[in-house]
């Protein structure tokens, strides 16, 4: 582990290679656990305010979900999460005609109909962030789920930290991203 500003930095997210291979897990990061996605305090009004263009791409089961517990549900430790369909399904989860799992949300920002992506804890993954009171810790989180991305990033030489780049700017800015780049470079050596 190493620090880089006021995060504490995992190796692994060098050392590991990631490459979500959908055509073969079919977005079960999606619809497999027992939580819904992390949400930062900041996304729950967006979620909110977006919940009406979303609304049209969703399920009638995640429809129903979040309107029965809210765009949002809050966990015992105090942690926002989205609500599940029936204790698994991500409300927000839609299928393709091949049965792989999509988030509503990013459909309407593929759509261009919103500029919220998604969650950025959906982003992030298999990034994890754990925020501690001084700092945040950054680390990889390996799901037995994600082995064929693991193959995939592997045979493509893809790390972790490459993988989810657009991710961590998003959550750390730009100027992070470099140094971070900069610790790379030194670690691979």
């Amino acid at each position: 582990m190493f620090q880089l500003g006021k995060t504490i930095v995992s190796e692994d997210i060098f050392d590991k290679d990631f490459v979500c291979n959908l055509a073969h897990c079919k977005g079960a990061c999606c619809v497999d656990g027992d939580a819904g996605a992390p949400l930062e305090k900041n996304e729950l009004k967006t979620l909110e305010e977006i919940y009406p263009i979303v609304k049209p791409y969703l399920r009638k089961e995640g429809i129903d979900a979040i309107e029965s517990q809210g765009i949002y549900t809050t966990n015992e430790f105090g942690e926002h999460e989205t609500p599940l369909i029936n204790g698994t399904d991500c409300a927000f989860v839609i299928f393709d005609e091949n049965k792989i799992a999509l988030c509503a949300i990013e459909e309407a920002y593929n759509q261009g109909e919103i500029t919220f992506k998604k969650p950025v804890s959906c982003h992030l993954y298999p990034v994890r962030i754990q925020k501690y009171t001084e700092f945040s810790a950054v680390n990889y989180h390996h799901w037995h789920i994600c082995d064929d991305a693991c193959s995939l990033g592997k045979e493509l030489q893809v790390p972790v930290y490459k993988f989810v780049k657009q991710a961590l700017i998003r959550k750390f800015g730009e100027r992070w991203y470099t140094e971070l780049e900069e610790v790379a470079k030194k670690h691979n050596k």
